[in-house]
Parts: C-alpha cells; sequence; structure tokens
C-alpha cells in the first residue's frame, strides 16, 4: 500500500515554501537588499497588481534584548533579516507568502476567502491506508527538490556582502531539518572563536511560537507537494508512556536487529541520510552547513543517560505545567522558574516549576530519551519523530492558551534574549513573521487538536455563543424585566384566583369578565418570563 502511494506522488508532484527564495538568491537581490518577487498570477512584484501585497521596507523592533549575547554586528541573524534583505512583501488581507501567492493560515479557496479548521489527529487513531499516506509524504519530501527555496552555504560577509551568492538546493524535508539547524546554530566569531550562548527558537519565550510556525509551514509545503488540501501533521501522545510505542517498522521505524543504534532494515527511514549534524566540525571551519548527506539516522531509544532523564513525562507532569499561571518569568532564559514555556521546554521541574540544569524533562526528555539523532539539538529535526513530538508540545500549548486566555501582552515584548522580543522577526523565515503573531489560538490559525475538541463545537459556536454573547451585553435590561416580570405575574395570579372563586357570585352572561384566549395568557407569561 506504502510504496502504492509513493508512486503515485512521484509521478506529478508541486512544489514548496521556506527559507531563502530562490528568486532572491541572486546578487542583485542581495546587493540591493530586496526580496520581492512576482506573484505567477499577475506577474507584478508581490501581485502588487491584484491587490495582494506590495513591496515596502521592512520595520523593525527596536525593543531592548536581554544580556544574554553580549555582541552587536557578528550574527547575520542579528535583527533578521536585515542583514540580507530590508525590504520584502508586505501581504494584504488573507493573502501571505514571499511573493504574496498564498493563503493565510487558516484560509483557502482561489481568492483565500474560504475560513478554513482542520484537525490534527492522533497517529494510532489514524486508518492504515491514512498512515501509510502520512509515511508517504515524508519519503515524497525527502526525494522531492523544492523548486523555490534554497539554503546559503555561507555567512553574509563569506559572500562578500552578496556579490558572490553561495547556495545550494535541498530537499523539502531536508528544507525544515536545515532550518532548524540555522536557527539554533553557533555563532562564527572569526578565527575559531564561537558563542554558544545563542539559540533564536529555543530556551526563551519564542520556543513555542516558533515551532508552531514551523509545523505549520511544513503541512503547508506538504499539502502544496502532494495536493492534499486537508493534510495535518499527527500527534505522538507520550503522557505515561513505557516505551517508544511509535518505534516500530509500522510506524517510524523499529531497532536494528544487529546494531541498536540503527533502525530497522524492514523501516524505509532506514535508507535516510541526515544533515547539519556535525555542529563542532562547521565551528572548527567557520564554515554553515550545506545540506550534504552525514550518515545514517541513529536511534537507540531508552538507552540514554537516566540520571539525567529518569523517565518519560506523566500525566501530571503535564497537569503541572497547565496550572503555571505565567507564560514566562525572570530572566526568560532556561534559568526561570514558574515559567509555563520553561517548565513545558524542561528546564524547570514538573514537579515543582524551579529550574534544574541537572535534569531534562517534558519536551527535553523526549529528546533525551531517543539518544540518537533527535538528541542533538541541530539535526534532531532529522528525526521524523520530531514532527509527531512537536504537534504534541504544541497541543499542550494550545490547552494553556485555552485555559489561561492571555492577551498578546502577556508575551514579553523587550528584554527577552536575542531574537524572542513579541516585535522580533523569526529567524530565518522569509516571508516574516513576528513571535507575537502565533501567541494566539490555534483555531485562529486554521487547525484543531482532535482530543481538544469540543463535544459539538459547530452548534455551541453557531447557535449558543451569539445569544450568551447578546444577554452579557444586555443583562441589566434583563434584570430589569425579569422583575417586572415578577410584579405581572403575581397580578396576574392574583386575578385568577378571584375569577375562579368558588363563591363568586355569577354574573349575567353579558357583564362577565372578558377572559383572555388560552395562546394570549401563554404569551404573556412567556413575556414576563423573558
Amino acid at each position: 500500500m506504502l510504496l502504492a502511494i509513493l508512486c503515485c506522488l512521484l509521478w506529478g508532484f508541486q512544489i514548496s515554501a521556506g527559507h531563502f527564495p530562490r528568486a532572491c538568491a541572486s546578487s542583485e537581490s542581495l546587493m540591493q537588499k530586496e526580496c520581492c518577487p512576482p506573484w505567477s498570477g499577475d506577474g507584478s512584484p508581490c501581485g502588487q497588481l491584484s491587490g495582494r501585497g506590495s513591496c515596502q521596507d521592512v520595520l523593525l523592533s527596536n525593543a531592548p534584548r536581554g544580556p544574554q549575547f553580549p555582541f552587536t554586528g557578528v550574527d547575520d541573524r542579528e535583527s533578521w533579516p536585515s542583514v540580507f534583505y530590508n525590504r520584502t512583501c508586505q501581504c494584504s488581507g488573507n493573502f501571505m507568502g514571499f511573493n504574496c501567492g498564498n493563503c493565510r493560515f487558516g484560509f483557502g479557496g482561489p481568492n483565500c476567502t474560504e475560513k478554513r479548521l482542520l484537525v490534527r489527529r492522533n497517529i494510532f487513531d489514524l486508518s492504515i491506508p491514512e498512515k501509510d499516506r502520512f509515511l508517504a509524504y515524508l519519503i515524497l519530501a525527502k526525494n522531492t527538490i523544492s523548486k523555490d527555496y534554497v539554503i546559503p552555504t555561507g555567512t553574509y560577509g563569506q559572500m562578500n556582502n552578496g556579490s558572490t551568492p553561495m547556495f545550494n538546493d535541498v530537499n523539502i524535508y531536508d528544507l525544515f531539518v536545515w532550518m532548524h539547524y540555522y536557527v539554533s546554530r553557533d555563532t562564527l566569531l572569526g578565527g575559531s572563536e564561537i558563542w554558544r550562548d545563542i539559540d533564536f527558537a529555543h530556551e526563551a519565550p519564542g520556543f513555542l511560537p516558533w515551532h508552531r510556525l514551523f509545523l505549520l509551514l511544513w503541512e503547508q509545503d506538504i499539502r502544496e507537494l502532494t495536493g492534499d488540501e486537508n493534510f495535518t501533521v499527527p500527534y505522538w501522545d507520550w503522557r505515561d508512556a513505557e516505551n517508544c510505542d511509535i518505534c516500530t517498522d509500522e510506524y517510524m521505524g523499529g531497532r536494528h536487529p544487529e546494531n541498536p543504534n540503527l533502525l530497522s532494515p524492514g523501516s524505509f527511514f532506514s535508507s535516510w541520510q541526515i544533515i547539519c549534524s556535525r555542529l563542532e566540525e562547521y565551528n572548527s571551519q567557520q564554515t554553515l552547513c550545506n545540506g550534504t548527506p552525514e550518515g545514517p539516522l541513529l536511534r537507540n531509544p531508552g538507552n540514554h543517560d537516566k540520571t539525567r532523564t529518569p523517565r518519560l513525562p506523566s500525566s501530571d507532569d503535564v497537569e503541572f505545567c497547565l496550572r503555571l499561571t505565567q507564560y514566562e518569568s525572570d530572566s526568560m532564559d532556561k534559568a526561570a522558574n514558574f515559567s509555563f514555556r520553561n517548565t513545558l521546554e524542561g528546564f524547570a521541574s514538573p514537579l515543582t516549576g524551579i529550574a534544574d540544569a541537572t535534569q531534562s524533562s517534558m519536551h527535553n526528555a523526549l529528546h533525551i530519551y531517543m539518544n540518537g539523532t533527535m538528541s542533538q539539538v541541530q539535526g534532531s529535526a532529522n528525526d521524523p519523530i520530531f514532527l509527531l513530538h512537536h504537534a504534541f508540545v504544541d497541543s499542550i500549548f494550545e490547552q494553556w492558551l485555552r485555559r489561561h486566555r492571555p492577551l498578546q501582552e502577556v508575551y514579553p515584548e523587550a528584554n527577552a534574549p536575542i531574537g524572542h522580543n513579541r516585535g522580533s522577526y523569526m529567524v530565518p523565515f522569509i516571508p516574516l513573521y513576528r513571535n507575537g503573531d502565533f501567541f494566539i489560538s490555534s483555531k485562529e490559525l486554521g487547525y484543531e487538536y482532535s482530543y481538544l475538541q469540543d463535544s459539538d463545537p459547530g452548534f455551541f459556536q453557531n447557535y449558543i455563543a451569539p445569544y450568551l454573547e447578546q444577554a452579557r451585553q444586555i443583562w441589566p435590561w434583563l434584570l430589569g424585566a425579569a422583575l417586572v416580570g415578577s410584579v405581572l405575574t403575581a397580578m396576574l395570579a392574583g386575578l385568577t384566583c378571584l375569577l375562579c372563586h368558588p363563591k363568586r357570585k355569577q354574573l349575567p352572561e353579558e357583564r362577565q369578565p372578558l377572559l383572555m384566549e388560552k395562546e394570549d395568557y401563554h404569551s404573556l407569561l412567556y413575556q414576563s418570563h423573558l
């Protein structure tokens, strides 16, 4: 079944979205610092003739950052994307993309006017054909070169400030692996000097918004690649897991019978080659990962350092995280205490909320537990389990957002580590997205989790919620109406007793009081109750 699906997909595919647009990788674009490619629909930059967007200056946040990175002007990722581009497409309405050719998350249709809500499901709830289709999509992405995006193989300085472009082709799956490497790599200071205490997607407030965007863009690329408009990444619910139950050949690959560090020959992923895993080599050579294959995917789940990670996270651990009311606190890095983000990321204890540098829990625990490629931050996205794991982490983030309903102002505006302020653009995405843009409910971004769905959300949203909102707005009038209704009811009750008294003398028919019709009486009672 899986082979049949894969053959059909390889026969005819579409392509991708990601980091450096191929159309902006020329020396002209780099030296002019402008990335405003034409939209194919009308041939104008950013689809301006069709009202999709326009080429505008990039406006950077000037909010102060934290003290963790004491340099300025030494890293291409500072004030992203200004080292490479200071003019990009700014899209209008529901349009999105490096040339405004796509729809904003949660919208579809030719004019991006159709509201959509897709559901991410537990991988074990997928039918066999659905599961095989997901695996086939992964393999297809690993074997399809992106026509829209390339990866830089040198810094802006090594490109002679853009006059000598240095870019490589990359397949769609590895494009995202490279992005995860690039956002978390060390700073190259020249010579043999590096700075390790820097990460634009981890150990700070942007951890959850960054990976949320990463998954949304990955889903978007798979939909474009396969034509499957309803595709969503499944999640792996690892709460209370005693072992890696997705580490089988039926799912994400079992253990090799002779070498426990390798995947079983029966898994499609056993032939995968990883990239961006040799960080020390890049640092010593002052170079970037260029996407060259570096060996097989490694995984040996459970044979990890148990003093650092004694167990996988429990349901109680997750619930403790969800009860934390502060999204961020203190230094807003991996030393933060009672921070929901830091506890969920795994730098603080899920028993106390206190940062503990000797332990790796929650999100970090899964990476350590896999004991292989996924255990190194920069190269962890090589393992497809990374996607399932982060989908579930995102669902916990979503639960916290729904439980506490924070305003966007709760996300730190200033003094967070470099790249993590609310108004900072997230590295290395083009088009541009701010951290604060994804500090909102997943429903506003067009997706939902199956285990978080309401019993009948459509009925409640469409029929009950509007009336509750109206009631909230007019409750003083309703209270007044209730008091008046009580008085009217008492008067009617008294009148009824008088009319129905058994000893009352019957009046001639023409002098009997006119009684209300039954329908009129119930109508008056209904109005009085309202």
